[in-house]
C-alpha cells in the first residue's frame, strides 16, 4: 500500500503464480478500483457521449488532454471556470496527459530543444513552446487529479541511439517536472492535491527500459507510466518492454499503460501487472460502425444486420443492448443520423467497462489464466472481417 497526499493505492488481490493485481486507488474525486480503463475525453469531452451516461456506466476516472486544451479553449479560461471538472460537468475524476505525445506527432511543425518544445499549432500555426514548468503550470490550472510528466515519445521504428537521447532528455524534464511541481505545493489550482506521474521510456530496447525504469523509480513519484507504445510496434516488442519496466517499479504504486487498448493487449498488460489503462479504440472505432462484443468486433454496417432484431452482444446488459436490435443500429448507420454514433460508443464503453470488472472478479479468484483464454476462444469464433 502506497499512501501519499495526492493519492491512497491500496492491492487488494494479487494473482498467486503471476505479477497481476487488483486494487483501490484513492483520488480526490473519486475511488475506483483498479485494474481500470479511463475513456478518452481529449478535449474535455468523450466524443458522442455525456458525463452522466459516463457515470450511469459506472466510470470514474477519465483522461483529458494538456496539448489540446491549451490551444482551445485555454487554461486560462478553464481556471476561471473552477477547473475542468466544473468546466464539462464531470464529478469524477481526471487525468491529463502532458501532451508530449501530441507534441512529438507533429513531426515537421515541432523543434525539440534541451528546455523543451517550440511548436506550431495544427489548429492556426501559432507559436507555442511546452517546457517541463509550463506544462506542469497547465495541468495546475486545468486541476487534474493526476498529471504526467513532460516526456518525449520516439517514434517507431527508432535507432538505440534516439531511443536513448529520447529517454535522457525525458528523465531531465521528469526531474524539473517534479521541482515544479513540489514548488507549487503538489497542488491544482483548485486547491486539491495532485499526484504526478513520472513516464518511463526507452522504445523496444529492454535495457533502455530498465534504466528508465530505475532513474524513474529513484525519484519516488506517486505512480508511474509506461509510455511510448502502441506506435507501431510488434504485441511481442511492447510486452518485452512492458516487463522490462514493470519488474523495477515500486510494487505498491500504481502503473500505467498509455494508449494500449484492444482487449487482448489489456490482457496481457493486465498479467504483466498494470494497473491503468486509456485508448480511443472504443470511441473511435463506434463512429465508424464497430462494436465490441464477446463474439469479437463486429461492423454494424454489414449488410448481415439488416434484418438481425436480437442485440448487439446477448450477453450485454448494457442500455442499448436491452433496448436496441442490431437491424436498428444499421439503420441508423445508412442514413447517418448522430444516435447511431451515440449509441455503439454507449454500448463499447459498457463493454471495456464490464471487462475490466471481470478481470478484476478473475484476479481475485485467482483464475486470471483460465478467464483469459475463455474470453480470447470466445472473441475470436464470432469474429467479423469487415466487409
Amino acid at each position: 500500500m502506497t499512501s501519499t497526499e495526492e493519492l491512497d493505492f491500496e492491492i487488494m488481490a494479487r494473482e498467486p503464480r503471476g505479477v497481476a493485481r487488483c486494487g483501490v486507488l484513492r483520488l480526490p474525486h473519486a475511488t475506483l478500483e483498479t485494474p481500470v480503463f479511463m475513456p478518452v475525453g481529449t478535449q474535455a469531452t468523450v466524443k458522442a457521449m455525456t458525463p452522466g451516461e459516463l457515470e450511469e456506466i459506472g466510470f470514474r476516472l477519465l483522461l483529458a488532454n494538456t496539448y489540446h486544451l491549451h490551444l482551445r479553449p485555454g487554461e486560462e479560461l478553464i481556471a476561471q471556470a473552477g477547473g475542468l471538472h466544473r468546466f464539462c460537468g464531470w464529478n469524477g475524476a481526471l487525468l491529463t496527459d502532458s501532451g508530449g505525445y501530441q507534441v512529438f506527432s507533429l513531426a515537421e511543425r515541432r523543434k525539440i530543444g534541451p528546455d523543451g518544445v517550440r511548436f506550431q499549432s495544427h489548429i492556426d500555426g501559432s507559436l507555442h513552446e511546452f517546457t517541463p514548468e509550463s506544462v506542469m503550470q497547465i495541468q495546475r490550472d486545468l486541476g487534474a487529479d493526476v498529471a504526467m510528466a513532460f516526456d518525449e515519445c520516439a517514434p517507431y521504428p527508432s535507432t538505440p541511439e534516439y531511443a536513448a537521447e529520447a529517454m535522457d532528455r525525458t528523465h531531465r524534464w521528469a526531474e524539473r517536472c517534479r521541482e515544479a511541481h513540489a514548488a507549487a505545493g503538489g497542488l491544482a489550482a483548485g486547491g486539491w492535491p495532485q499526484a504526478l506521474f513520472g513516464i518511463v521510456q526507452g522504445g523496444v530496447y529492454q535495457d533502455l527500459r530498465e534504466a528508465s525504469a530505475r532513474r524513474l523509480a529513484a525519484l519516488d513519484f506517486p505512480g508511474y507510466a509506461v509510455g511510448g507504445l502502441a506506435v507501431g510496434e510488434s504485441a511481442q516488442e511492447r510486452n518485452n518492454a512492458i516487463d522490462a519496466a514493470v519488474c523495477l517499479l515500486p510494487a505498491d504504486k500504481p502503473r500505467y499503460l498509455m494508449g494500449v487498448g484492444t482487449p487482448e493487449d489489456i490482457l496481457d498488460a493486465v498479467a504483466r501487472g498494470i494497473d491503468m489503462f486509456d485508448c480511443v479504440l472504443p470511441t473511435r472505432n463506434a463512429r465508424t460502425g464497430q462494436v465490441f462484443t464477446s463474439a469479437g468486433v463486429l461492423n454494424m454496417i454489414n449488410a448481415r444486420h439488416a434484418r438481425d432484431l436480437g442485440p448487439i452482444d446477448p450477453t450485454c446488459g448494457c442500455a442499448v443492448c436491452r433496448s436496441h436490435s442490431r437491424a436498428y443500429l444499421r439503420h441508423l448507420f445508412k442514413a447517418g443520423e448522430i444516435l447511431a454514433a451515440r449509441l455503439s460508443t454507449y454500448h463499447n464503453l459498457s463493454f471495456f467497462h464490464r471487462l475490466m470488472a471481470d478481470v478484476r472478479e478473475a484476479i481475485r479468484q485467482d483464475r486470471l489464466r483460465a478467464f483469459r483464454a475463455e474470453f480470447l476462444a470466445g472473441y475470436a469464433r464470432g469474429k467479423e472481417q469487415d466487409e
